[in-house]
């Protein structure tokens, strides 16, 4: 059968010296089938830094990210300080180019139409700014970097847009701080807010479609002590706690997606290999707990990065331990069907994107 890059598929960054994105198509039942690997044109570092472990060598969320068009990826490459954009074309994807990140070691990347920024976390840590050409060529954004509040102590995880691109995050996760800047008109961001975050190690997060953001908490991987917080955003950039550390009793909570509908969030918790399922009320952003163990994904699996497909129908947890994804069918309760296990990826794999 032709392999069709233009449709259903998960994409995985392999974060080695010649780093690569991993192709998995994806049939309508949502099982994956191998279909390549792509050069980044940069280098990735599976070396982990600090006390990470090897099974997750970046420490963040959002290393591999779609454009909402499904037209583009855009990967960081840790080990050489750049970020990769590849177009998704019939026969694959194509290197569209490689940029400098405007820092050192960058992990993490955001994008709103045609801004995107990125984290750097080495040196002196920093989000940089970019344009986004309509053949994919980033354009350094003049006056578009800014500090962390936590400086070359912030350890951060993830930075990422609020839905209407009018405020960026980042998380802190060695101050429990939750750094926040309010974009202007023309892309630029303002200095960086301190938000204290309501629990310890605030890691990975995500936005709802109402503008509610959920928080996971790993608490330095104290075993069955995880929780997340959900917060409101003021136009000023301030945090407002909704729901407070509502915990899960797994171990470090790191990564967090939520479903289209905006109500349904998941939290993949890596010293447990399981992932949790909450409810997000739409109206208010109350969360709450559905599931501590709404998917299994086994002991030692060290699941990380998640993605859903593009209707949510479809759950992928890329399982560090394992070097694999796990793929899930989610239920419309918020329990979790297994449909398979793809391996072949390398140990130090980080990133992942579905559509």
């Amino acid at each position: 059968m032709p392999r069709n890059f233009q449709a259903g598929a998960v994409y995985v960054l392999t974060n080695q010296v010649e780093n690569t994105v991993a192709v998995f198509r994806r049939t309508a039942d949502g099982t994956l089938t191998p279909a390549g690997e792509f050069p980044t044109g940069g280098a990735g570092d599976p070396t982990p830094q600090g006390t990470d472990p090897a099974t997750d060598p970046l420490a963040s969320q959002g290393a591999l990210i779609l454009d909402q068009g499904h037209q583009f990826l855009f990967a960081v490459n840790a080990g050489s300080n750049q970020i990769s954009v590849l177009e998704i074309s019939n026969t694959g994807l194509d290197l569209v180019g490689v940029f400098d990140s405007g820092g050192v070691r960058p992990i993490s990347l955001a994008l709103h139409e045609n801004l995107l920024y990125v984290l750097n976390e080495g040196g002196t840590p920093n989000i940089t700014g970019f344009t986004v050409g309509t053949d994919g060529t980033l354009t350094p954004l003049a006056g578009s970097t800014q500090p962390l509040i936590g400086d070359t102590a912030a350890d951060p995880a993830q930075v990422s847009f609020n839905p209407d691109g009018t405020l960026l995050v980042v998380t802190e996760k060695a101050g429990n701080r939750i750094d926040t800047y309010t974009i202007d008109e023309n892309g630029l961001p303002s200095a960086p807010i301190d938000n204290a975050s309501n629990g310890m190690t605030p890691f990975g997060f995500a936005f709802s479609n109402p503008g509610f953001l959920v928080v996971s908490e790993a608490v330095g991987g104290t075993p069955s002590a995880s929780a997340a917080s959900s917060y409101s955003a003021g136009d000023d950039g301030v945090l407002s706690v909704i729901s407070g550390s509502v915990p899960n009793s797994q171990t470090a909570s790191c990564w967090v997606v939520i479903t289209n509908s905006g109500h349904l969030a998941f939290v993949s918790n890596t010293g447990s290999g399981t992932i949790s399922s909450y409810d997000l009320t739409s109206n208010d952003g109350t969360l709450s707990l559905i599931n501590s163990v709404a998917g299994d994904t086994g002991a030692n699996s060290a699941p990380i990065d998640m993605a859903l497909n593009v209707s949510s129908h479809f759950l992928y947890v890329l399982a560090g331990g394992l070097q694999s994804v796990i793929s899930f069918r989610v239920e419309h309760d918020g329990s979790l069907t297994l449909i398979d296990t793809d391996g072949g990826l390398p140990l130090g794999a980080q990133g992942i994107a579905a559509k």
